[in-house]
């Protein structure tokens, strides 16, 4: 199959999917980036673009999103008119929709099936937005949001089908779109993310940690109020004076991810670390920033609980590939999170307000680890089941891809691909 790929930050949710293919081989797969960094990969043909244009910084509010969107996508058709020149016409393209990219892609090639992804819809409630007590309402955001809006607004009418991760990101999307829209994971390496018994990682002053030692963690991309970074920060005192042995390893940049970005030198780690002050022993405090991928397992695997929080948002692979490799966790009672984290039988949820909550349930998990031992494994065979990659979430997208081109030029699902390489040898070797 011919495929083109639009991801402004490569590969994006199509991490696996793309390792997939390359692996598989026989495809001519091109992806479309902004992105310059990221590595060369065989198999794949890496097309950097350039937006067309970009709004201004002090650009009108409730046309900035548009205006940004439609220049980013024009910049990307710009390129995949350039592809078309040069003989190249996908089967499908795939593609995100939250920026833009694929707005134009119809007048490029308009035979072409397009496969969006849908991430997120901005609501006024039932989101992050007036979800956190402390942040004042802005009579603003509504106006804003549904302005926002426009891109999907937009996009719904340019994509042949789109899929969203989880039911509760579908939805957040008007039912206008549900039509057109299915609900599955990008999925989880299940086979690469278990327990590990013997796993152990050198963390600095205190040097080697095993799963013997008291440890605890927090995770999420940036450390920020979307995912609830205040409120574990409010939780420390109680838990590190209630359990004398424990240290807790805390994952992420001091950036801005979702949200405004904190005045505070230092981001809102800084501020959060004033706030709390000497009623925390900063010995034990472990900020080991965002650490390569192999490190993040075996911080993980040497937990005994892991703290997963997050306002009403999009639902972090963090949260699966903790479950799949068996950790305790302890998650913000939101309805993204109960879709994944059963209370008392997958996981443990507690209020997201609530920061007294947070510290008891993470001080009797640290304390009663034997009474919790069976979430772990009920995490994982969840995950499995519902979000692993190759046998449940990969043959969902193929047969969505597969709908959409003709028969000959369909790829083969997980097992027919294998099936037929074995019928290929042996007619070979005949």
């Amino acid at each position: 199959m011919r495929l083109l790929i639009v991801h402004q930050n490569m590969p994006g949710q199509y991490r696996e999917m793309l390792d997939w293919l390359i692996a598989q081989g026989g495809h001519e797969i091109v992806f479309l980036t902004q992105r310059r960094n990221y590595p060369d990969q065989k198999g794949v043909r890496k097309i950097v673009y350039p937006a067309h244009h970009r709004a201004p910084k002090d650009g009108y509010g409730l046309s900035k999103v548009w205006e940004e969107a439609a220049g980013v996508g024009y910049g990307a058709a710009l390129a995949a008119g350039k592809l078309k020149r040069d003989g190249f016409t996908p089967d499908v393209i795939l593609g995100h929709t939250g920026w833009g990219e694929l707005l134009f892609m119809k007048h490029v090639w308009p035979d072409v099936p397009i496969l969006g992804f849908f991430e997120y819809f901005y609501m006024s409630h039932g989101g992050p937005v007036n979800f956190d007590r402390e942040e004042a309402p802005d009579p603003t955001i509504p106006y804003l949001l549904q302005a926002r809006n426009t891109v999907p607004y937009v996009n719904i009418q340019v994509v042949d089908r789109g899929t969203c991760p989880t039911r509760w990101q579908r939805d957040t999307f008007p039912e206008s779109f549900h039509d057109k829209l299915y609900v599955a994971h990008d999925g989880i390496r299940t086979d690469r993310l278990r327990a590990d018994p013997d796993a152990s990682i050198s963390l600095g002053r205190a040097g080697r940690i095993t799963r013997a030692d008291e440890v605890f963690t927090y995770m999420a991309r940036n450390m920020e109020r979307t995912r609830g970074f205040h409120v574990f920060m409010r939780a420390l005192p109680e838990i590190l004076a209630a359990r004398p042995d424990a240290r807790v390893v805390c994952i992420g940049g001091s950036g801005a991810s979702y949200g405004k970005a904190s005045k505070e030198k230092g981001g809102f780690r800084a501020e959060m670390e004033k706030e709390v002050g000497d009623r925390v022993d900063w010995d034990r405090v472990h900020f080991v920033g965002q650490v390569p991928y192999a490190d993040y397992q075996r911080i993980v695997q040497v937990s005994r609980c892991h703290v997963y929080l997050t306002m009403p948002f999009v639902l972090s692979w963090s949260l699966l590939e903790t479950m799949a490799m068996e950790a305790t966790v302890v998650a913000s009672d939101v309805a993204p999170v109960r879709e994944a984290v059963t209370h008392g039988e997958t996981g443990l949820l507690v209020d997201f307000h609530d920061h007294m909550a947070l510290a008891r349930q993470v001080v009797e998990v640290l304390e009663r680890p034997a009474a919790f031992a069976h979430l772990g494994p009920a995490a994982r065979a969840h995950v499995v089941e519902h979000y692993d990659f190759e046998t449940v979430c990969l043959p969902r997208h193929l047969e969505e891809i597969n709908a959409l081109v003709p028969p000959e030029r369909r790829i083969p699902l997980p097992g027919q691909a294998s099936r037929a390489m074995r019928r290929a040898a042996a007619a070979k070797a005949r």
